[in-house]
């Protein structure tokens, strides 16, 4: 198992699914993902996206500011 990590925060959505998502795919399955994501949309979008693609969430928590910190498990 092996753990990567990708920074949206610059990104806008749709691009902040399509990115992790792109990521995601690159992955094995057991490995995780840490997504740095800002607040809004994408604190919105992403993790309920991630689960509705059947990916598990273990962890959002709130790094600094407006940005958080998702751990996605494919």
């Amino acid at each position: 198992m092996s753990s990567f990590a990708l920074d949206i925060t610059k990104e806008h959505c749709p691009m902040t699914f399509v990115k992790v998502k792109l990521q995601l795919s690159k992955l094995q399955a057991g490995d995780t993902l840490e997504v740095l994501l800002s607040e809004g949309e994408p604190l919105e979008n992403v993790p309920k996206s991630a689960v509705e693609q059947g990916f598990q969430v273990l962890e959002l928590t709130r790094v600094k500011g407006p940005v958080h910190k998702l751990v996605i498990k494919k």
